[in-house]
């Protein structure tokens, strides 16, 4: 989840130089703050995905791979890639810069301290989103039972074990019911499919790979 830049070996900076690089590096996660930007439709819901709970990671405080221990709601990147969706990269702009989010107002890569103290703290969630949509709020948290990432960490640290043909077996089945889930909420509930990513988090054919894991 990284946010920023850092200034080179020896460069002293203390004003933003539109370089563009922490735009580059990942759009920003929202907090319970930013949630009129989302409900009044100024960043809509097809421009974000969701790491869900229990997820691998990038902590760019801590520096590491960490399962997340909430929801955290972010931009996509453009075409597949890490670089914000709402970037300018011709002319090192954003596009949505009255209306940014509260990570990129504080982020100054030259002084990390200010994003640090908010960075994992009131974070948006999904069910701050949804909860109030019949039905779609169920199918949202039974799909995060079943594909629970507790419980396909220690899946995967079965494999290893004595009971590896079980868990992969187990694993397949989780892999699987979340590839069909979102095949039938498009084409059974009408949903578009630039909102799967933030209704049920990236595919785990993608994310299972943080694990260590290949199919």
């Amino acid at each position: 989840m990284s946010h920023g830049a850092t200034p080179a070996a020896g460069q002293t900076v203390s004003a933003c130089k539109r370089c563009g690089k922490c735009c580059e590096k990942g759009g920003p996660a929202f907090h319970l703050v930013d949630r009129a930007l989302l409900e009044k439709g100024v960043i809509p819901s097809s421009c974000l995905y969701t790491i869900r709970k229990g997820e691998l990671a990038w902590d760019n405080v801590k520096q590491r791979l960490m399962p997340v221990d909430t929801d955290v709601i972010k931009i996509k990147g453009k075409k597949g890639g890490w670089t914000c969706m709402f970037f300018d990269e011709i002319h090192k702009s954003c596009t949505i810069y009255e209306n940014r989010p509260l990570e990129c107002r504080v982020l100054k890569c030259w002084d990390p301290g200010e994003l640090e103290k908010i960075y994992a703290i009131q974070r948006l969630t999904r069910r701050d989103l949804i909860s109030r949509v019949e039905g779609l709020w169920d199918l949202v948290q039974d799909h995060q039972v079943r594909c629970n990432h507790e419980k396909i960490q220690h899946l995967v640290q079965e494999l290893e074990g004595h009971p590896a043909a079980s868990a992969r077996r187990k694993l397949s089945e989780i892999i699987r019911y979340d590839a069909e889930i979102r095949k039938l909420v498009v084409s059974r509930g009408g949903l578009q499919p630039d909102m799967l990513d933030f209704l049920f988090g990236r595919p785990l054919s993608d994310t299972i790979k943080n694990y260590g894991v290949k199919l």
